[in-house]
Parts: C-alpha cells; structure tokens; sequence
C-alpha cells in the first residue's frame, strides 16, 4: 500500500459496507482517504493496534457508521476518540453535525488535525484535552464514547459537557445490565439499539442515556 490509496479489497468493503447500511457510495472517497491517511501515520505514530486496512474499514469505520441513524444535528462531543473514531466518520457523513474531537494525547490529535484539514471538515475541531479539563459546560446537545469507560465513568468525566436533556451515545459490546444499573442519579436509560456492522462478528449495542 503506497501513502495515498487503499488496497482495493478495502475500497470494496468499505464501499459494500455502506451499501448494506443504506449509505451513498459517495461517502467512499471521504473514508478512504481518512483511512489512507491514518494507516499511513500509523506506520510511524502507532495511533491504533488495528494494521490491517480491511480489518480497519469494518472495526473502525463501519463500526463508528453503525451509530449514525441515531444522531442527525447538533453539536457532539466525541470523548477519548483517539484517531478520531467515530467523530471524524460521523462529521463527513452527517454534514449538519458539529462535532469536537476530544483527545489528550498530543500525537492523536496532530494526526486528527491533519485530517481535518486534508478533509476539509468544517464541521469538525480538535480539543485536545481531556474530557474531564474541558472547561464547555453544558456546551453539547450529545455525547459519545466509543470505547472511553462505563457508562458511569464516562459520565464522570464528560458529563457536565451535556446540557439538560442532552443524550450520551455509548457504543458497547454485549447489553451492559450492569452498567447501566449503576448509573448515578439524574441520568437515565433512553433505549438500547442493537447495531449490525456489516462484516463484525459479535454483539454491539448503542446505549442512549438522557441527562435528566
């Protein structure tokens, strides 16, 4: 694989992928070349322990897409994203959606600069912090961590960036009963969403909690 271009196994089930999700293949070459881009600087930055081009299309890309249908507008504060999973997907596939990339380690957030500047993602910035010294209290209309915390940890550190009535988007593996049994008070469970993400063995559930 040379800097710029995915193999193309990857294109193809990126772009098969999307069809499956009813997405426009349009959406294709926005991804690729974050895709590209990130390979690329994982070569040197180790930003993600995922190598593979076309194991990262379905656990990252894909992945980060299955939420979609449950966010439309707003403003989102995407916790702990690292390479930008799944804030960057999301900000090119749902233009009316402002999207903050909160991210401590220095070397991701370069990297999710760079992205956002090659994209031209005018939808999208990078805080680079951490969630919980991110002084924009009640600044976000939804939250999502896709693999931050417990739900109560999450809400720990990046609850007091969610206005009243904003939602947190978890993205988990099996249905955490117990997590969501210890919620703290004031936040409640909204609905669970089981996910399917075309080529992903195992379970995935998008967990909607309600700041009360």
């Amino acid at each position: 694989m040379n800097d710029a271009v995915l193999p193309a196994e990857a294109r193809n089930d990126l772009v098969r992928g999307l069809e499956a999700m009813g997405l426009e293949a349009a959406f294709a070459e926005p991804l690729c070349t974050y895709l590209a881009l990130l390979a690329r600087w994982n070569r040197t930055y180790n930003l993600t322990a995922i190598r593979d081009p076309r194991e990262m299309v379905t656990r990252h890309l894909l992945d980060s897409l299955a939420m979609r249908p449950y966010i439309e507008t707003g403003r989102l504060a995407d916790l702990g994203t690292g390479p930008g999973l799944p804030g960057i997907p999301l900000a090119i596939t749902r233009p009316g959606l402002q999207v903050t990339l909160v991210e401590s380690n220095g070397k991701k957030a370069r990297f999710m600069r760079e992205a956002v500047r090659q994209l031209g993602l005018g939808n999208a910035r990078v805080a680079e912090s951490r969630a919980e010294a991110l002084d924009e209290p009640a600044a976000y209309d939804h939250l999502t961590a896709r693999a931050l915390d417990t739900l109560a940890g999450i809400i720990e550190v990046g609850g007091h960036l969610l206005r009243p009535g904003g939602t947190l988007l978890a993205m988990k593996g099996v249905h955490p009963h117990e997590e969501i049994a210890a919620l703290p008070a004031g936040w409640t469970v909204r609905q669970v969403h089981p996910l399917v993400v075309p080529g992903l063995t195992g379970e995935r559930h998008l967990v909607e909690v309600a700041r009360g």
